[in-house]
Order: C-alpha cells, then sequence, then structure tokens
C-alpha cells in the first residue's frame, strides 16, 4: 500500500513533537514503514500520535507497555525503523 505524498507531509509535521528522541523514532518510521501498513495500521499508528507527548515517550523508550498488543507491536515497529535506519 502506497501513502499519498500530502500524507506523509501531514505526518512529518505531526511527528515533529519537541522532543529529539520521539522526533528521530517516528520520523524514521514514518519514511521507512509506514506506507506499508495497512488502513487498520494507519488508523492505530494516527491514535498513537495524538497520545501526550510523556505518555507515548513512556511507551517508545520503554518506560511503560501500552495495554493493547496491537499498540504493542505497532511500537515495536516505530523503534525497529530507527534501529534498521543506524544499519544502513
Amino acid at each position: 500500500m502506497t501513502a499519498d505524498p500530502r500524507e506523509l507531509a501531514r505526518l512529518r509535521w505531526r511527528c515533529r513533537r519537541g522532543m529529539r528522541e520521539l522526533d528521530r523514532l517516528l520520523e524514521a518510521f514514518v519514511e521507512r514503514d509506514y506506507a506499508t501498513l495497512d488502513a487498520a495500521g494507519r488508523a492505530r499508528f494516527d491514535a498513537l500520535l495524538e497520545l501526550p507527548d510523556p505518555r507515548l515517550a513512556g511507551y517508545l523508550l520503554r518506560r511503560e507497555r501500552p495495554v493493547d498488543p496491537a499498540d504493542e507491536a505497532l511500537i515495536a515497529r516505530i523503534r525497529g525503523a530507527l534501529a534498521a535506519d543506524r544499519d544502513t
């Protein structure tokens, strides 16, 4: 599934959270993996972006675990995108 360039631009803007760690994780994911998500995955990512920064940071920096296993799986993919970025 491809992503509309306007959608990607909107997401890049929403990923700018003002916390360097979050910005890098989210932006790497949008660049590498977002286009591979199905509609449900994109909706889930959109919902994650609605979370307050402290909660989202807790999830992405492994300080907290989300209750929903699907959120946990997506968060692991987000973390993995930055790791993959470092490997290339």
